[in-house]
């Protein structure tokens, strides 16, 4: 039986491209698409996929933040990322947040068939221009000479509001998107800003765009 595979890009073009790619082989099925983090999180808790392919950078909820969620709530889901970074930080949280693959969008399209099949097996990939870097990290964090990213001292929703913010939307305007009050949104502000010793917008801007929360592109 194919994989079924629910698709994550908010490019259309490029979303296009990658299904008419994954539709050439028999192995997968593309059963749903999604073109932002928050409708992939509802969407997989609809349709069930046994794969998901995930980018990172979108607006409103990023990958990285759509995989911890989607993660927590349908274990059995698989999450691949396919992501144009190839900075180990992210290939981290990406891992830590539930995916269990990681591949480039550079990568062949023999590579990301790979990686869908051995994802789907219950298997980690990552693709092997990779696998240095990550192995160099994993030995580095076990003789535990890093530091852990400052992105981890937030909590789920403080990211939520954190990447919003750094997108340009109003105290207002997040409450609506979160469907909490601008009191909570604020709130929330307020922590974050504590946690991160950062007391300007402008500065959780850079924070957010320099740790992957969002990209220069999501700024309204």
């Amino acid at each position: 039986m194919p994989s079924r595979v629910m698709l994550v890009e908010d490019h259309t073009l490029v979303r296009s491209g990658i299904r008419t790619l994954l539709e050439s082989s028999r192995e997968v099925e593309v059963i749903g698409e999604a073109s932002d983090g928050r409708e992939a999180v509802e969407m997989a808790r609809r349709i069930k996929p046994d794969v998901v392919l995930m980018d990172v950078a979108m607006s409103e909820l990023n990958g990285i933040e759509a995989t911890r969620q989607i993660a927590s709530m349908q274990p059995e889901i698989r999450i691949l990322i396919l992501s144009m970074h190839a900075d180990e930080q992210y290939i981290f949280e990406a891992l830590k947040a539930g995916a269990q693959g990681y591949v480039l969008k550079s990568a062949a399209v023999k590579e990301l068939m790979n990686g869908i099949r051995e994802v789907a097996a219950g298997r980690t990939f990552v693709s092997p221009s990779l696998s240095l870097v990550v192995m160099d990290d994993y030995v580095r964090r076990a003789k535990g000479k890093h530091v852990f990213s400052e992105v981890s001292r937030l909590t789920a929703r403080e990211r939520e509001v954190l990447q919003l913010i750094a997108e340009g939307k109003s105290s207002s305007e997040v409450g609506e998107v979160l469907y909490i009050s601008t009191r909570t949104v604020e709130t929330h502000r307020h922590h974050i800003m504590e946690k991160l010793s950062i007391h300007s917008i402008a500065g959780l801007t850079k924070f957010a765009i320099r740790n992957g929360l969002c990209s220069l592109h999501d700024r309204t």
